[in-house]
């Protein structure tokens, strides 16, 4: 039951904790203290270092950890032709903190002809002797926390034509990944869960949406982004409620997208939390396809340090397992360590000591 293909058996969302040698120079480039070459030399020893960490305790994937980014999802987004970064009045509201007063909105027609997540990406792989596996944030996204009142009307005064060129900036982009060697990429997406609380859903109309219209509407927007993709590019997409310095902003399971998500959205697997009773139980798994497709249980937490019981997660596996095939599961964290350069409240080691588990838990139960 071992697999060869991604989503891996033991696998992780991809961002990890910037080390204290990164976050200084980082702090140091911001203060003009130091140029982009020398930022860009540090970033390099520290993503080699972490990219040798992953394959020691036994991971057949690495990613750079993020570590050339601030956020998991604005970075990549300002990387678009017609996409900005702004400041806003305040920032995003998590429980109990607020994130830095930054977002994106639309000013222009969205384009994709070229990155500099492409070279992100291409030193990564020059690196990894493992799967090299890049993340970017899932198009529904930048739809969906900024709403319509992110998106010009002047540009795009029909959102059809807005959702077309979305999707076609996404084709043009995972084809540059492919041509840099990607054959594992990760979407990583908020609105498919945060869908799934009725607060979200309100706050959605607030920003002018019509949230039970929009399951169907990103559907239709990923599949026309991964239409044409190759055969052998694995595509996954990470389902998220939230993580930054280990709080969190939606609760729900996902019984409310789960249809449509499961059997309309043409990836190859889902990354789903599962972390926590805000992610609900694992009855909605039944809609999963039966086949090749994988759901990557998120069981493990990243939010804190503290080891789980393992007996209890091998438990849960035998529940979910109740829903969907055995052969259809793997096993990561729920999150990445560090969706924003700041990171969750947690030392590194913890850290390792969590991924260490999930490949040690993993080869268990399947192997």
């Amino acid at each position: 039951m071992h697999r060869s293909r991604p989503p891996f058996r033991a696998d992780h969302v991809g961002s990890l904790l910037r080390p204290a040698a990164l976050k200084a120079a980082r702090a140091a480039h911001a203060r003009g203290d130091i140029g982009a070459v020398q930022l860009r030399e540090i970033e390099d020893a520290e993503i080699e270092k972490v990219v040798r960490r992953q394959e020691e305790i036994g991971l057949e994937l690495a990613t750079d950890g993020e570590f050339r980014r601030s956020w998991w999802h604005f970075d990549f987004y300002a990387g678009l032709e017609g996409v900005e970064r702004h400041e806003t009045p305040g920032g995003i509201q998590f429980h109990g903190v607020r994130t830095k007063a930054e977002s994106v909105r639309v000013a222009g027609r969205i384009g994709f002809t070229g990155h500099p997540m492409l070279d992100h990406f291409r030193f990564l792989k020059s690196r990894a002797r493992v799967a090299a596996k890049m993340t970017i944030p899932a198009p529904s996204t930048l739809h969906f926390r900024q709403g319509r009142v992110s998106i010009s009307k002047d540009i795009y005064a029909d959102l059809d034509a807005y959702f077309d060129d979305v999707a076609a900036a996404y084709r043009a982009a995972l084809r540059a990944f492919y041509d840099a060697g990607c054959r594992y990429i990760q979407l990583d997406d908020t609105a498919w869960s945060m869908i799934c609380d009725p607060a979200e859903r309100e706050q959605s109309r607030r920003r002018g949406d019509d949230p039970d219209q929009l399951p169907a509407r990103y559907a239709k927007l990923t599949n026309a982004a991964l239409a044409g993709r190759p055969a052998d590019m694995v595509v996954t997409m990470h389902s998220c409620r939230g993580n930054f310095r280990s709080t969190f902003i939606a609760s729900g399971g996902y019984a409310f997208v789960a249809e449509r998500l499961f059997a309309d959205v043409d990836v190859d697997g889902w990354f789903l939390e599962f972390d926590s009773e805000r992610a609900g139980g694992f009855e909605p798994l039944r809609h999963v396809p039966k086949g090749e497709k994988c759901v990557v249980l998120g069981l493990i937490t990243s939010k804190s340090g503290a080891l789980e019981d393992v007996d209890a997660i091998r438990r849960r596996i035998d529940e979910a397992a109740k829903y969907i095939e055995p052969d259809q599961l793997c096993l990561s964290p729920q999150c990445g360590f560090a969706s924003t350069e700041e990171g969750n409240v947690l030392a590194e080691d913890e850290q390792w000591a969590k991924l260490r588990m999930v490949v040690e838990l993993a080869d268990k139960v399947w192997r």
